[in-house]
């Protein structure tokens, strides 16, 4: 998947699977090679990045829609969804600066092409490539035979970017640089 500005790629998995330590650790390797990556974590559950008591957390509950938070090191913009339902990944992604590559944290159900983390601690054993075509590839802390795509090691993290860059397209661009 690719918008005008931004090449889309996944990190999808059960919960304790891995997800995060990769995404971390491919932002980091992606980044060192040149990249500009942007990322969106998607939380299941109702969560507050503010906390009880600060000005912007006042400014929320008191009614107000959006709260923009500014600094001279970072700013940050806070939407209250009411009652409108959850925006879909594409509405986030249109809010970003341009990139080259926005890494999609959780998402399950979206077709962009997506890396599946497997560990034997997680939640669920239950494979994820049996119903979704847009998983290319498996990174995991255990062998994994029977699979119809590439297995990486979790921690196979030069790997798993060469993955990413051949995968959306941003290793051609290396190329013509």
């Amino acid at each position: 998947m690719t918008s005008a500005t931004h090449h889309i790629f996944g990190i999808t998995g059960w919960k304790n699977s891995g997800k995060t330590t990769l995404t971390v650790k491919l932002v980091n390797e992606l980044t060192r090679r040149g990249w500009k990556v942007s990322t969106i974590k998607h939380a299941h559950h109702d969560f507050d990045i503010d906390k009880e008591g600060t000005d912007s957390w006042r400014h929320r509950k008191a009614g107000a829609g959006e709260v923009a938070i500014v600094s001279d090191q970072r700013w940050a913009l806070m939407h209250e969804l009411a009652e409108e339902g959850e925006p879909s990944l594409a509405e986030i992604i249109a809010r970003f600066a341009p990139c080259d590559l926005v890494l999609v944290e959780g998402y399950k159900r979206e077709h962009h092409k997506k890396i599946e983390t497997r560990r034997l601690e997680g939640r669920s054993g239950e494979r994820l490539t049996l119903n979704d075509p847009a998983i290319v590839a498996i990174a995991s802390d255990h062998p994994i035979a029977g699979e119809h795509i590439p297995v990486y090691d979790l921690d196979d993290i030069p790997g798993l970017a060469d993955l990413i860059e051949r995968e959306t397209g941003l290793r051609d661009r290396r190329v013509r640089k």
